[in-house]
């Protein structure tokens, strides 16, 4: 009898055991998670060189659309007329057409062009002569 009560306190202490390591274990690092974690880390490092490659072709042409929108000519509008190609380009089929660079990256294309057109108008629109612009020339020169 005395036998059979220690075995059922184990038994309820084992329980309670159970119980507060399960509620413990929610709180504790989960070992299996860091060894994920790691792995996909090292996933993406090596991934990183390529990406820092097509974020950087992709900063050049829109670098070269801003700074190179209002050249009339030579190196700069060169310059310019080959990241607005590229930029518009729809197609998909070249590893560093700019839709698949934006979509590695993680941005709408759509956007991106869409944002850049918006920006480019505002630009033009700030540096084009108005008509007022014009007759104040014609009449001082």
């Amino acid at each position: 009898m005395a036998s059979k009560a220690r075995d059922s306190n184990s038994t309820e202490e084992i329980g309670f055991i159970n119980v507060e390591e399960r509620i413990t274990s929610l709180f504790e690092p989960d070992t299996l998670g860091s060894a994920q974690y790691m792995e996909n880390l090292r996933k993406k490092t090596l991934f990183e060189p390529e990406k820092r490659l097509m974020l950087a072709l992709l900063e050049d042409a829109v670098n070269c659309f801003q700074v190179y929108v209002t050249a009339q000519g030579g190196r700069g509008r060169k310059l310019f007329n080959d990241a607005h190609e590229w930029i518009m380009r729809t197609d998909d089929e070249w590893i560093f057409s700019f839709v698949n660079l934006c979509e590695t990256l993680g941005f709408n294309p759509a956007y991106v062009r869409q944002g850049l057109r918006r920006w480019k108008q505002k630009k033009l629109a700030n540096i084009a002569p108005t008509a007022e612009d014009w007759r104040q020339k014609r009449m001082t020169g």
